[in-house]
């Protein structure tokens, strides 16, 4: 590829499409469960693409893991084992590492490949790969929730992509009641929950599926996220009980510089816009 051409991809929920100016194709990899490629732009850094669809930006993949993390990490009273299903690019590994509170890590994703190539072409997504808290396995994640011991884990972060193909058992009440299961009585589970603008339906039946699982109360935080569809998103937070009061304080003073979350950021992102509101009311 001599001169720069665009990549698209196009939403058909949404009825849009996002492009990005690239030079070349860098990578491709066919793994034993999804179709992984990276481009460079000209503007966004490295782009990786799994089955067509953008995962990430070296631009602005801070949106998303910052505020897949540190909302639940500073909501919880004392977070000190997580675990992180799916999260195979590390980003959001290294947010919760930048906690030093946190004792243990374990981040759980089935493919292997996403990771050895965020390792190749997002190495500051994996600068934590080596702390002594992390544990990287590659395994299908609803299994290692299933066989988790009950009221082991502070907070469970789903770290996935839509759900469809191997994410797809990820957004459902039986996974959701393995989570439940092994979360202590404080625990948080926060899970990616698409765009709130063209995905509220989705927002709303995972939120009935949580409560199937016996959680009781639920929040959810929009934040920007250009690369993906309309360029809004959303994460998701369920508790078995009390409310999402976080601490302010700490998130004030944290020992950790980011580029997005913030308190202020925090305390903005649970005013949900009115329609969003009524929606999830509903």
């Amino acid at each position: 590829m001599t001169e720069p051409t665009w990549l698209h991809e196009n939403f058909d929920k949404a009825g849009s499409s996002i492009g990005y100016r690239i030079t070349r194709k860098l990578d491709e990899v066919q793994s034993p469960f999804q179709f992984i490629e990276i481009y460079e732009s000209t503007d966004w850094g490295n782009l990786m693409l799994i089955d067509g669809a953008m995962m990430l930006t070296t631009r602005d993949n801070f949106f998303y893991h910052e505020m897949m993390a540190h909302p639940a990490l500073f909501t919880h009273a004392d977070p000190k084992r997580v675990v992180i299903i799916g999260g195979g690019d590390c980003g959001t590994l290294r947010e919760v590492l930048r906690h030093p509170g946190v004792l243990s890590a374990t981040q759980c994703d089935i493919d292997e490949q996403v990771t050895r190539m965020a390792e190749k072409y997002f190495p500051e997504l994996c600068e934590s790969n080596h702390d002594p808290r992390a544990e990287l396995l590659f395994d299908d994640g609803i299994a290692y929730m299933a066989n988790c011991e009950p009221d082991s884990v502070d907070l469970v972060i789903v770290d996935s992509t839509d759900p469809v193909g191997p994410a797809e058992g990820l957004f459902n009440a039986s996974f959701f009641a393995s989570c439940h299961s092994a979360l202590k009585d404080d625990g948080i589970l926060v899970q990616q929950s698409e765009s709130p603008l063209v995905l509220l339906d989705l927002i709303k039946a995972m939120r009935v599926e949580m409560g199937k699982a016996g959680f009781a109360s639920f929040q959810t935080l929009p934040f920007p996220q250009p690369c993906y569809p309309t360029g809004w998103w959303s994460c998701t937070m369920a508790k078995k009980s009390g409310n999402f009061d976080f601490r302010e304080a700490d998130a004030r003073a944290k020992s950790f510089a980011t580029l997005y979350y913030s308190a202020d950021m925090h305390k903005g992102a649970q005013v949900l816009p009115p329609f969003v509101a009524a929606a999830l009311a509903g």
